[in-house]
């Protein structure tokens, strides 16, 4: 499905719950976290498109599954990533570092480092004058990341950078895990009107089989109980209650 046109912004749905994100302008074509190939190719044969460059935030299988075929159909394609990932990510010829500023499609991209799903996961910024976060999965709405080989101080500090930025950013995650996201938050937060409104146009839009993602920053910092942590303390028991959540 196409959304959020404004933005030259597309999402396919792939898998039970990911979305890969495609940046297009004019005829070139940026993919963001191919957790597999053909619903890529196919969009992209369908109009006559070139993939210009795949951005991976990080190493899991079910965001770097179809890089592989995608750089076999274009062997010119850049494929970057973090310089820390040179093992897990082996493919990548462009490697970036935090802080680092690219060029991409003529737009200006800085790297974030947002450590703490994984030990290595970056994000992508377009600061423009609508910004755009691909954060991968260190952010979802209404949630975070699990923490895998990162640590519960790495993906807290890396919540705190995000909220640094500016807050008409629209950030887009890489899983549609909304819904459960709310109802978990709800069962903590049960009075919390921000919240059930939330549930409500979330319900709304999965109505209308529309995605729920990309979210504004300005508005998830109202809804998002892991980003309204006042304290590492706070977050690490947040973070263990969802972990055991059902």
């Amino acid at each position: 499905m196409e959304f959020n046109k404004a933005q030259n912004i597309i999402g396919l749905r792939v898998l039970s719950d990911n979305v890969i994100w495609l940046l297009v302008k004019d005829k070139s074509v940026v993919v963001v976290d191919p957790s597999v190939h053909e619903p890529v190719v196919r969009y992209i044969n369908e109009n006559n498109f070139h993939l210009e460059a795949i951005l991976q935030t990080h190493h899991h299988s079910d965001h770097i599954g179809g890089t592989t075929s995608l750089i076999e159909r274009w062997p010119n394609v850049k494929v970057i990533a973090s310089s820390k990932e040179k093992k897990r990510i082996p493919f990548q010829n462009v490697s970036v570092e935090d802080g680092e500023t690219l060029n991409i499609l003529g737009e200006e991209v800085k790297i974030i480092e947002v450590l703490g799903h994984t030990s290595s996961h970056i994000a992508f910024f377009l600061n423009g004058e609508n910004p755009v976060l691909f954060i991968g999965d260190t952010l979802f709405s209404g949630g975070c990341g699990r923490i895998f080989d990162g640590t519960y101080q790495q993906m807290y500090s890396s919540l705190e950078r995000i909220k640094s930025l500016p807050k008409n950013t629209l950030i887009y995650c890489a899983h549609e895990y909304t819904k459960a996201n709310i109802l978990w938050a709800l069962n903590l937060k049960p009075k919390d009107q921000d919240i059930k409104n939330k549930l409500s146009e979330v319900e709304k839009k999965l109505s209308l089989n529309e995605l729920t993602i990309p979210f504004l920053l300005d508005e998830e910092m109202k809804i998002n109980l892991f980003l309204r942590a006042k304290n590492l303390e706070e977050f690490t028991f947040l973070r263990a209650n969802k972990d055991l959540w059902v």
